[in-house]
């Protein structure tokens, strides 16, 4: 699951550099705004076929938090 996040991370940010694990800091490690974490948060919706609501986005700090939201569905 954690390298298909980062896939989805490489392609919408346009760098295939980025590397990511458990305790990466989405807006700061990331530099991800708001926006961005939305848009992230709708890749991960299709991607995983999810729907994940407005209140558990603004949750997401760090990508272990995705990871447990997504295994929790």
């Amino acid at each position: 699951m954690l390298e298909k996040i980062t896939e989805i991370i490489r392609e919408y940010k346009g760098d295939n550099s980025i590397v990511v694990n458990n305790e990466t800091v989405i807006k700061d490690d990331l530099g991800m705004t708001s926006f961005d974490l939305i848009q992230l948060a709708c890749s991960v919706e299709d991607e995983f076929d999810i729907e994940i609501p407005d209140r558990a986005i603004k949750d997401f700090k760090t990508i272990a938090d995705v990871v447990s939201f997504i295994e929790e569905q």
